[in-house]
């Protein structure tokens, strides 16, 4: 079963990102403010969980928490940044919008740039180990796969309403055929 806490006596936010190893669209990410001894039987990591289950946790998780935010970096900004540091800008966006101040970050990784006067702590596979980050590593995915099929209504031939601009076979023959668009990440080998 999933931790509520990390720090018991410390208002903490969960972390995560979704979107990282994408060709195209743009990094997401959320942090979530649950209550400190929050329980959910099906809440878990993202990538664990059906899509229609991360749609019914993502209602009970918008529902339950205390707070949470949603943020995005673009395909043009990654590029420009790279993705770690895209990735890393889209959490600390996701905090500066926060409503509740937390006191501690828990973050899905094994790096994170420090943000202003809030201590946090790193933990590998995260969104297995902790609600907070597995509630905001379904949100992530939700916000960003929802965006991806939206995007693929213009652009139907790569599949990203199914692959979320990963970089399935589908996608990669797309490019081969139509180029890319420009929400693609032109930093990023789109041949393998």
């Amino acid at each position: 079963m999933l931790q509520s806490f990390y720090k018991e006596t410390l208002i903490e936010a969960g972390l995560d990102e979704a979107g990282r190893g994408c060709l195209s669209g743009p990094v997401v990410a959320s942090a979530v403010i649950l209550p400190k001894y929050y329980q959910h039987r099906l809440l878990n990591d993202s990538k664990q969980l059906t899509k229609k289950q991360r749609e019914t946790l993502r209602v009970d998780i918008i529902r339950d928490a205390l707070a949470y935010e949603i943020a995005e970096v673009s395909n043009q900004e990654i590029d420009e940044i790279n993705i770690l540091k895209a990735s890393m800008k889209a959490m600390h966006l996701a905090i500066d919008k926060l409503m509740i101040r937390p006191e501690h970050l828990l973050i899905d990784g094994n790096r994170f740039p420090i943000y202003p006067l809030i201590p946090h702590t790193c933990i590998v596979k995260g969104d297995s180990k902790f609600l907070s980050i597995a509630a905001a590593s379904i949100l992530a995915k939700t916000y960003r796969d929802d965006l991806m099929e939206n995007l693929a209504k213009d652009f139907p031939e790569y599949g990203w309403q199914q692959n979320a601009g990963y970089p399935t076979l589908k996608h990669r023959n797309a490019i081969k055929e139509f180029g890319v668009t420009i929400h693609h990440r032109l930093t990023y080998r789109f041949e393998r």
